[in-house]
């Protein structure tokens, strides 16, 4: 009997602790997927700066559910915001996916100031696609 009560005692410890561990949760980002200036600036080189400022489109990138295209707005070499033009949306599923992950990607993105982020689990094709375009951008603004 006394064996019953330190085992269950101890599952209940065990189950109490693991309930008060929580996941890690990325904020959602206000405003949908991104945010851009209406007053975005004309690409324009800085002087001793070879990045430049305004907004840059990237490439689309084919995937296996669909296209995705990003356009990233630049300041002083710094990434203000990342605008989804163009996403998986075929059906249903590929628009949950898109809705789920496209703001994680932006607010990752913007977090690291670079397309050097890690895919959203579950969102692969979408995450990769993304991920390529923004450094097409990237690359036009550093050209």
């Amino acid at each position: 009997m006394r064996r019953a009560v330190l085992a269950t005692t101890g599952i209940s410890a065990l189950i109490v602790t693991l309930l008060a561990l929580k996941p890690h949760q990325l904020p959602a980002v206000a405003g949908g997927a991104a945010h851009t200036p209406s007053d975005a600036a004309s690409p324009s080189t800085s002087a001793g700066n070879a990045t430049r400022t305004g907004t840059f489109t990237g490439n689309p990138i084919d995937t296996q559910y669909g296209t995705v295209q990003v356009a990233a707005t630049l300041a002083n070499g710094k990434i203000t915001a990342i605008k989804v033009l163009r996403a998986p949306d075929q059906n249903g599923r590929d628009q949950q996916i898109a809705s789920y992950a496209l703001p994680r990607l932006t607010q990752e993105a913007l977090g690291a100031q670079s397309a050097h982020i890690d895919a959203v689990s579950g969102a692969s094709y979408t995450s990769q696609g993304y991920i390529q375009s923004l450094q097409s951008a990237l690359d036009q603004a550093h050209a």
